[in-house]
């Protein structure tokens, strides 16, 4: 989990920090390694396979305890305090009620329909726990990491992401035939709505991810600092732009080197190129869009006296990516460990905590704070991890 980055602001003088209180920069570090995590990756994998997915939960934990406990922040490590029974008992909830959708969906596309529409009823709900969870059972140098965005908020923050889903759903329950894959059906009322959410859905996802990183990177705290998120709609969507730019670029690209290809009657070239550029879609572009968005959210997160800085690059992330894909491919998929520790590694340390105050201060404040015992109560319960 990405706790901190890089600001470039400079002017102490602004956001409730004080200039007279000289600023102190903690570098983020990993000190884990392949070959550790490899042992704890094997255990986990062949104790998930032999259990059929049911030691998933406590896979996680000891994951996320291992890269906390390898994540320093000024010499001191996160540590995550996570009960695997606590997780499993969220699992078994969440694998509930994806097992009700997919057995409603046999019955007939309307019980499908309505069975998703619940779900997505109470989805933000249960991510709203998740982030609970996960933050309540995080901590550094003793201070305890909270969420406290409200359930309302939760609804909102999703609300746009929903609106192309239920035109979706309406178009599938309705008229099924629009959803069917080689259907010889004539255009009609189903075919516009899928054609409607689709476009809405590309319009509307700049947004969304705006509104749900807002309500994330917006409601952290710790003792008496609490999080907010500078960065608007504008920002993604200008992102956004640039990906779409870069995507065209890149398309153009492949297919004038693949007119190439045919004006010299090569299919072999054409392959190659066509597994080059599936293989480019994937590091490029998602390296890209990674690093900007890591870049751009914890760039204009910030508290009274927390600044945060990441300056992660995405032609480092993009090469890395490649060596990881090779590596784990020519290994037949047990570098997939090395891989991850590389990824934390590069991640992790493109960030750094500025701080402007004393962190006595902060364990003081905490010990002296009245805790949500509703919050903590539900995300304890559910036991419900996500990811951030």
């Amino acid at each position: 989990m990405a706790l901190f980055g890089r600001t470039a602001l400079q002017d102490t003088s602004l956001f409730g920090l004080s200039s007279q209180n000289p600023a102190r920069y903690f570098r983020v570090q990993f000190s884990g390694s392949g070959s550790e995590y490899l042992r704890i990756w094997i255990v986990n994998l062949l104790l998930t396979v032999l259990t059929l997915g049911l030691y998933l939960p406590f896979a996680k934990a000891r994951r996320l305890r291992y890269f906390y406990s390898n994540t320093l922040i000024d010499g001191q490590a996160l540590s995550f305090h996570g009960k695997p029974w606590t997780m499993f008992r969220g699992y078994v909830l969440l694998m509930l009620l994806m097992g009700c959708y997919a057995v409603a969906g046999r019955f007939s596309p309307l019980a499908g329909g309505l069975a998703f529409l619940i779900l997505g009823a109470i989805w933000p709900a249960l991510w709203r726990a998740s982030l609970q969870f996960r933050l309540a059972n995080t901590s550094w140098r003793g201070l305890r990491l909270r969420f406290e965005g409200g359930l309302a908020g939760a609804y909102l923050a999703m609300a746009p992401s929903y609106v192309p889903v239920l035109l979706m759903v309406l178009a599938g329950s309705l008229w099924p035939e629009a959803l069917q894959e080689g259907s010889k059906a004539e255009f009609g009322p189903g075919h516009v709505l899928v054609l409607l959410a689709f476009a809405l859905g590309v319009l509307l996802l700049p947004l969304s991810l705006a509104l749900i990183k807002r309500y994330q990177h917006g409601h952290y705290a710790m003792a008496a600092q609490r999080t907010r998120l500078l960065a608007g709609p504008r920002e993604f969507y200008l992102l956004g732009f640039k990906l779409l730019g870069l995507l065209l670029l890149y398309i153009a690209a492949f297919v004038g080197l693949a007119a190439i290809s045919f004006s010299l009657k090569s299919m072999v070239l054409f392959v190659l190129l066509a597994l080059g550029f599936y293989l480019g879609l994937a590091l490029l572009l998602a390296a890209f869009f990674s690093a900007r968005l890591q870049n751009l959210v914890w760039n204009r997160t910030r508290s009274e006296e927390l600044r945060f800085d990441s300056d992660l690059s995405a032609r480092a992330l993009a090469w890395l990516s490649l060596k990881n894909w090779l590596f784990t491919l020519l290994t037949l998929g047990l570098y997939r460990p090395f891989a991850a520790v590389n990824t934390a590694r590069l991640r992790l340390e493109a960030m750094r905590l500025r701080v402007q105050g004393e962190l006595d201060g902060w364990v003081a404040e905490q010990s002296l704070q009245q805790p949500d015992a509703a919050g903590e109560a539900a995300g304890d319960f559910f036991g419900i991890d996500m990811g951030l």
